[in-house]
């Protein structure tokens, strides 16, 4: 595992199809880690014992699940969350803990936002970490090209007319968050995640949209 912030810690690549690839993320935290995405890689899991665990593991959309899940469950004790809309599909792993519906703040640092788009469950989340910067975890909503831009994730074939409007939504509900960080679950650049000046996402989002749209 790779430490790219004080309380953060990403895994090692995986390639799950051709030319795309994934990370999973490890939030340290006082009262109990949190692992945003998913990993299959035992080596990584075996590595998050040494820092402290996994109490929590929030998945941003169907298209992470995996065995692993009840393999972190069982190693660590691990609740998982993901968004109702999903609940279905991530039971067929692991049981469900934490269901999402709507925007709440969880921890008193963990702002759930539903994005439905790419599919009907998906979710972001904004980390406001201690150490005074914001974490965005945009899933699949928006992801990072072979180009270093951030594009909405939709796919032809797999997201149907309706959802590009859908998307279009929730994508816009993410330009006023400034992060100091944003990081993606799928990506097919050098990295999934990027550091952003302030303004910066805001001009992100809008290149973003208007290829979704236009």
């Amino acid at each position: 595992m790779q430490q790219i912030r004080p309380d953060l810690w990403e895994t090692a690549t995986e390639n799950p199809a051709p030319g795309l690839k994934t990370h999973a993320y490890l939030l340290t935290r006082e009262s109990g880690n949190l692992l945003f995405y998913n990993t299959s890689l035992r080596r990584e899991i075996e590595q998050m014992t040494e820092l402290g665990g996994v109490a929590y593991q929030f998945l941003s959309h169907r298209d992470e699940l995996g065995d692993s899940l009840l393999q972190i469950r069982q190693r660590f004790g691990t609740q998982l969350g993901g968004h109702r809309e999903e609940h279905e599909d991530f039971s067929r792993h692991a049981p469900v803990d934490i269901l999402f519906t709507e925007r709440q703040m969880l921890f008193g640092n963990i702002d759930v936002i539903p994005s439905p788009g790419h599919s009907p469950g998906s979710t972001c989340f904004l980390v406001h970490s201690p150490t005074g910067q914001r974490y965005l975890f945009t899933g699949d909503t928006l992801y990072r090209s072979a180009d270093g831009s951030w594009r909405a994730g939709f796919i032809p074939g797999h997201n149907s007319p309706e959802d590009r409007q859908t998307m279009a939504t929730s994508i816009a509900g993410l330009r006023d968050l400034q992060p100091d960080l944003v990081i993606g679950s799928a990506f097919s650049g050098s990295s999934g995640f990027q550091e952003m000046r302030r303004g910066e996402w805001q001009e992100h989002v809008d290149i973003a949209l208007e290829r979704l749209l236009g």
